[in-house]
Order: structure tokens, then sequence, then C-alpha cells
């Protein structure tokens, strides 16, 4: 952690030993009473944390913050819904690159019991995105929807955003050589696994989508999302 997230319901109460946070302040900083670390309020400032007492049960914790954080980057990832071990990549490492908003969707070609994994069921998605934005020395978090349809999630993209599909096998412009226009933010979609679907590229470019690819080489979709987050900001002044 290179920093330490804290909800606001949380920073008026002791922190329990229990806690990862607690193990990681006492084992890993090796803080003692009196000492300082970085904090910072979910979706709020950052400051310092003041590690005040340590009982057998609960640390004392006392805060100072700064001023608020800048918002994200308008940019959104929609996402066929893939394996569970790749979705926790897509969401650690989108929020560690500043991804404002991420949507998992059903789409033809991916597995549907996909969306009964104990990732979605169990908020574990939640403690990824804090791990992402811890990661990143950041506090802002980025809205997250998963297990709906991708018409569902196109009908909901603000208007006036540009619309980029990731494809390998119908795109013809490359996505590193492409100028992208100025507008309000950039939607980036990515199928799953298998793809996307004959319908589903219908629905793509009846929705105003441009198709893109990354190059000759077929990567995983992490890595692909990866690089096309990383164009995408680069090219319109996000890093």
């Amino acid at each position: 952690m290179n920093i330490i997230l804290f909800s606001s319901s949380e920073v008026e109460l002791p922190l329990p030993r229990r806690d990862a946070r607690a193990r990681h302040i006492l084992t890993v900083l090796r803080r003692q009473p009196g000492d300082q670390f970085d904090a910072g309020l979910i979706d709020g400032p950052r400051g310092k944390a003041t590690l005040v007492a340590v009982g057998p049960e609960t640390l004392q914790l006392a805060f100072a913050w700064g001023e608020p954080p800048q918002e994200l980057p308008p940019l959104q990832l929609i996402l066929g819904l893939p394996r569970p071990q790749t979705a926790r990549d897509l969401l650690r490492e989108g929020t560690a690159l500043g991804v404002a908003a991420m949507d998992f969707v059903r789409t033809e070609r991916g597995e549907a019991s996909y969306a009964q994994s104990s990732l979605w069921t169990d908020r574990e998605w939640h403690e990824l995105l804090l791990a992402g934005a811890a990661q990143a020395f950041c506090t802002r978090l980025p809205s997250l929807r998963h297990s709906h349809s991708l018409g569902e999630a196109i009908a909901a993209i603000p208007t006036g955003r540009t619309r980029l599909a990731l494809d390998n096998y119908e795109a013809s412009a490359a996505l590193a050589s492409l100028s992208l226009p100025e507008s309000p933010g950039v939607v980036l979609a990515l199928g799953a696994e298998r793809g996307w679907s004959d319908s589903e590229r219908t629905l793509l470019r009846q929705n105003e989508f441009q198709f893109v690819h990354l190059g000759a080489r077929v990567l995983r979709m992490e890595t692909a999302a990866i690089s096309a987050v990383t164009l995408v900001k680069a090219k319109r002044g996000w890093l």
C-alpha cells in the first residue's frame, strides 16, 4: 500500500488490529505511537494519519487532511465479462491507471457463469478497487457496474463521448496512429476473451463506435486494456 485508505465512517473509530491495514501499519510500515503515515479518505482528500496509541485490540489514529483530489479523467471502459482472475486484474489495474468508470457486461461469447463468481457476489471487487487506488497513491475510485447487457451499457453513455471498440478482426485503424477528436470523454469497449459476436459488432457500429486495433499481435484482455488506456490517456494529455 502506497497510501492507506479509509471510508468517512471509519475515521472516527478505532482501527481493529485484525484489520489488514492495522497489520500493514505495524508490521510493514513499522510505525510506533507518534509516527505518521500517508492516508486518504475514499473519494476525498489525501493527508497524514498519526498513530496515537496501540492497544491490545485496536489502534487509535488521528487524521489531518489536505485539499480535495482532482476528478478522474472522463475515460470509461466497457468490458465483456471475463473469467474472474482476468476481471480481478482489470479492476485493480484499471483503477491504478485512473479510469473513471468500468462496465462489465454480458456478451454472447462470454461464459454466463462468470457473473456468479464470489468476486461479484461477495464485494471482492470493491477490495480490488481499493488496492488499485492505494497502489496509485490516489483516493478516487471508478464507478462500477457489472452483469448487465452491452446494450444497456451503451444506452447509458453520456452524449458527446468518443467511442472506440477494440477488435482484432474487423478494425482497419490502429489506435496508436489515431487522432482523437476533442470531446467530453472517451469510451473504450473490449470484448471478452473470445471477442465480439457479429451482432455485437453491428450494435457497436449502430451506436457510433469506431473499431480500432493494437497491432498484429493478439493480446490477453488485461494486456490489451492496459495498452489501450495508456494510449488514450497519452493522446488526451491525461497522464
